[in-house]
C-alpha cells in the first residue's frame, strides 16, 4: 500500500481551539505513523470572512504543537482547477443552473412538509426550457448550480464508524455554486483532493452527512473507486457536552500557549480524550503517534475538562527531560553547569515552565527569606559543613541540627527551606542545597 496523503483544512476566518487541534493532530499523526504526507490547505474562498493574519497564526498555533506540514496550499490560489472542475460537470450534466429565489424554496419546503412529504429539491429546473431559463435571466435572475446525484445508497467503509451508507435519493441535489458564482467548499475540496493525490479524509463526524455527495462528486470528476477513505470522530466538546467555537477565544491554541499550557498536553488530550487510550503526559509527538489508533476512537462525544488539561500539563514537566527542556532554559538565562541539575530538581514542583524563573532566582538570586526559630538557625549557621557538597550534604547538616537541638519533623525542616528559598514548599533541598552553595546558604541564615 501506497503511503497515505493526508490534509487538515482549516478556513482562517478565526482562530482554532483545542476542537480544531484534535482533526489537524489526528491527521499529523496518521501521516507520520504510516511514512505519509500532510498537507494544510486553507479553505480561504470566503473572501469576506477570511484573513491572512488568521491562516498565519494557525500556522503558528499548528507548529506550537509540533505539527508540520509538508505542503501548505491556499485555495484562493487555485481557483483555474475550479473552473476546470465546474466545466467537465456540466459537459456531463451533473450540473444544472437553478432560478429559485431563497423565498422560493423555502415556500416549496414548507408545501411539502405539510403534504407529508420529504422536504428535498424537486428538481423542477431540470424541466426548465432555454427560453424560460433566459426569461429569469432577463429578468436579472442569476443561477446557483446544483449537483445531480445519481439514485440509490452510496456504501463506504468508514475508518471509525465501520461499514456506512447514506441514500442519495432522501438528500437534495446540493448546490455547488452560488449564485454570485462563487463556489460552496463541498466542490473545491473535492478538486483539490484529486489534484492533491489525498488518500484518506480522517475529520469530524458532523462532515459524515457530507460524505455520499463528496463520493459521487469524486467517481463524477476522477472515474469509480477514485474516492479516499473516510474516517469521522467524534467531536471534542466541553465538560457539559456543549460544542466548542472558534470565536469562544479561552480555549483558542493562543490563549492556552499564552495561559503556559504545555503544547504535548494540549497533543495528548486532543488525541486521547474519547477514545479506548487512557489520557496521560507524554514525551513526543512521536510517542503519542505510537499510541494513536484511529479505529480506537469512541462513537461517543469526547469531553475536553480544562482542570484534566491543567493538570496534564503539569505531568508534562514532571517528566520532561532536561534535553527537551534545554532550548527554553537557554531563551531564560539559565545555563551552565547547574542547568542541568537545576531542572532535575525543580520540574517535578512545576505548574507551568514560567515557574523556573522563580526557582532560578532561588538558587543563584536574590530570593526573599523569612526567618523563625532563630535559636535552630543560629545552630544551623554553626553545623553547616565546609564544601564541596553533593545530594548527601543535606542530610549530614540535619543529622547534626537534629542532635545538637533535639528538633525533628517540621521543626526541623520548615524554618530552614523557610530560610533559605523564602517558602513554604518546594524542590528537596537535598537537590538545591549544592546549588546554591555555602556562601549563599550562609548569607540567609541569620
Amino acid at each position: 500500500m501506497r503511503p497515505p496523503v493526508v490534509r487538515f483544512a482549516p478556513s482562517p476566518t478565526g482562530r482554532i481551539h483545542i476542537g480544531n487541534a484534535r482533526p489537524a493532530l489526528f491527521n499529523y499523526l496518521y501521516a507520520r505513523k504510516n511514512h505519509g504526507r500532510f498537507i494544510l490547505r486553507f479553505d480561504d474562498t470566503d473572501v469576506e470572512r477570511s484573513r491572512e493574519e488568521y491562516a498565519q497564526s494557525i500556522e503558528v498555533d499548528l507548529a506550537w504543537l509540533g505539527v508540520e506540514p509538508d505542503a501548505v496550499y491556499r485555495q484562493s490560489q487555485r481557483f483555474p482547477l475550479y473552473v476546470a472542475a465546474t466545466e467537465k460537470l456540466k459537459a456531463m450534466g451533473r450540473l444544472y443552473p437553478c432560478y429559485e429565489t431563497a423565498d422560493e424554496l423555502d415556500r416549496r419546503r414548507k408545501r411539502q412538509i405539510a403534504r407529508g412529504a420529504p422536504p428535498i429539491y424537486d428538481r423542477a429546473a431540470l424541466a426548465l426550457s432555454a427560453e424560460e431559463r433566459a426569461a429569469f435571466e432577463a429578468e436579472g435572475r442569476r443561477p446557483h448550480w446544483r449537483f445531480r446525484l445519481e439514485p440509490g445508497a452510496v456504501r463506504w467503509e468508514d475508518m471509525v464508524r465501520g461499514l456506512s451508507h447514506i441514500d442519495a435519493s432522501s438528500m437534495s441535489d446540493p448546490v455547488l455554486i452560488r449564485g454570485d458564482g462563487t463556489w460552496l467548499y463541498t466542490l473545491t475540496s473535492v478538486a483539490d483532493d484529486i489534484d492533491l493525490g489525498v488518500t484518506h479524509v480522517i475529520r469530524g463526524e458532523d462532515h459524515v452527512s457530507n460524505t455520499a455527495v463528496q463520493i459521487e462528486l469524486f467517481e463524477a470528476l476522477a472515474g469509480a473507486g477514485a474516492a479516499p477513505v473516510f474516517g469521522h470522530h467524534n467531536l471534542l466538546t466541553t465538560s457539559s457536552g456543549e460544542g466548542l467555537s472558534k470565536r469562544s477565544g479561552a480555549l483558542s491554541i493562543g490563549a492556552l500557549r499564552d495561559a503556559g499550557v504545555e503544547a504535548l498536553a494540549v497533543a495528548a488530550l486532543a488525541v486521547l480524550t474519547g477514545s479506548s487510550a487512557n489520557v496521560r503526559a507524554v514525551h513526543s509527538l512521536g510517542e503519542l503517534a505510537g499510541m494513536f489508533d484511529i479505529a480506537n476512537t469512541s462513537r461517543q462525544a469526547a469531553r475536553f475538562d480544562e482542570h484534566e488539561l491543567r493538570a496534564l500539563s503539569a505531568r508534562t514537566l514532571h517528566g520532561m527531560d532536561y534535553e527537551a527542556a534545554r532550548d527554553r532554559l537557554v531563551a531564560r538565562d539559565i545555563v551552565g553547569h547547574k542547568a542541568e541539575p537545576f531542572w532535575l530538581a525543580v520540574r517535578g514542583n512545576l505548574a507551568r515552565f514560567a515557574e523556573v524563573d522563580d526557582w532560578w532566582r532561588v538558587v543563584e538570586g536574590e530570593a526573599p527569606v523569612a526567618h523563625e526559630d532563630a535559636e535552630l538557625l543560629l545552630a544551623a549557621r554553626e553545623a553547616l559543613p565546609e564544601e564541596p557538597w553533593d545530594a548527601k550534604t543535606f542530610g549530614a547538616w540535619t543529622a547534626r541540627l537534629k542532635e545538637a537541638t533535639g528538633r525533628k519533623g517540621k521543626a526541623l525542616f520548615h524554618p530552614l527551606r523557610l530560610a533559605l528559598t523564602g517558602r513554604d514548599n518546594g524542590p528537596e533541598m537535598a537537590a538545591l542545597l549544592p546549588l546554591m552553595g555555602r556562601t549563599k546558604v550562609l548569607a540567609r541564615l541569620p
